[in-house]
């Protein structure tokens, strides 16, 4: 429901009025892994920072036409520039995108495979309790039966 949204608002908590460009990298924000689709997903993102000042007091009406947050963004995250500012959920690229989430954290170890569902486009059953390898075993099931390609297992990155 991201990709669907008129405007995605994506507040820093812990990003103060003053900072300098680099605090998104440095934001707890930056490692939760249901983040990856609040940014990704939306045509129209706006960064806010914890006093609700636009981040870095950019007006661009759009932080996606960013050039200093979507490069900051890319570095921080590893997401190269084209795919943060048009990405398209399915299984193009899915070794990328699974190295992507490879250094999130979330607060219940399946939510790592399950916030991952709408950045392939696919619908599974969230079976809380399941723990993070059965999880990410059927996501990656799935991924393999949908796009026949096994380079998905190949994947490497940091554990989560």
């Amino acid at each position: 429901w991201y990709r669907h949204s008129a405007l995605t608002i994506i507040y820093l908590s812990d990003v103060s009025r003053f900072s300098k460009s680099g605090a998104l990298a440095e934001s707890a924000w930056n490692e939760r892994g249901w983040t990856v689709q609040e940014f990704l997903a939306p045509n129209v993102v706006i960064f806010y920072q914890k006093d609700w000042s636009l981040y870095l007091d950019d007006r661009t009406p759009n932080h996606k036409e960013s050039v200093t947050i979507m490069q900051e963004l890319a570095h921080a995250t590893g997401i190269d520039l084209p795919a943060l500012v048009n990405f398209q959920p399915g299984m193009r690229g899915a070794r990328e995108k699974l190295r992507w989430a490879s250094r999130r954290v979330t607060t219940w170890q399946e939510d790592i495979a399950y916030s991952l569902f709408g950045i392939f486009g696919l619908h599974l059953a969230v079976i809380y309790g399941e723990k993070k390898q059965n999880a990410l075993g059927r996501l990656l099931q799935e991924i393999i039966a949908r796009s026949g390609d096994i380079t998905a297992l190949d994947w490497v990155g940091k554990s989560s």
